[in-house]
């Protein structure tokens, strides 16, 4: 695999980036309308843009930074990111800096590419959620979701078994570019949504 660049978070603010970021994912997911390929991108984005910080919180350390300015992203030169990182710990409340994040983040991915900006934002919460969960702490997802102040929706989980999984408020448009739908979609039957967490969950 190619080397990863490390790139400053705070090119999420420059909508010429972003639009030539989401051109070169059109080449990794085919032919599909700018908004599928927008929102493609961002869930693989949001998801690394907030992993330092919830894992940080979750750790009962110091929690970093979310700051644009302060986090880093490693991106192949095909587009996809590899991990990130930030180079601060956070001197505030969580909240508002979350949420300039964000919205910032969203605002730009939603002018370039006509996605919506409520459908990225959902895309924000599950990323949290699912960070949170992974790092042993859902628990806290409500409160910091809810601290952006960005008016996302609130964060839900479901019992599969004896494991915990997100339920989603999201969805990525995977689909839409000839890939399956991904196990937790919410756009399949509840039935075989759970059925599919089952069977990935072993629950």
């Amino acid at each position: 695999m190619a080397e990863a660049a490390v790139t400053p978070a705070a090119l999420l603010a420059d909508a010429t980036w972003v639009r030539a970021r989401i051109g070169g994912a059109a080449k990794l997911y085919g032919c599909a309308a700018p908004e599928v390929i927008g929102t493609i991108w961002w869930y693989s984005l949001s998801s690394v843009l907030v992993a330092p910080t919830m894992e940080s919180l979750a750790s009962g350390g110091a929690v970093l930074d979310p700051s644009l300015d302060a986090v880093e992203l490693d991106i192949v030169p095909d587009g996809r990111f590899l991990g990130s990182r930030s180079t601060r710990a956070l001197s505030g409340p969580l909240g508002p800096a979350l949420g300039a994040a964000l919205g910032t983040a969203i605002t730009t991915v939603a002018e370039v590419t006509g996605a919506r900006a409520r459908a990225l934002g959902a895309i924000a919460t599950d990323s949290i959620a699912n960070r949170l969960l992974w790092a042993s702490a859902p628990q806290l997802a409500a409160d910091v979701v809810a601290s952006t102040g960005l008016g996302l929706p609130a964060p839900r989980y479901v019992a599969v078994g004896r494991a915990q999984a997100v339920r989603r408020a999201s969805c990525c448009l995977i689909y839409e570019v000839g890939n399956p739908k991904c196990v937790s979609c919410p756009r399949q039957r509840p039935e075989e949504r759970d059925a599919r967490l089952r069977a990935a969950l072993g629950g």
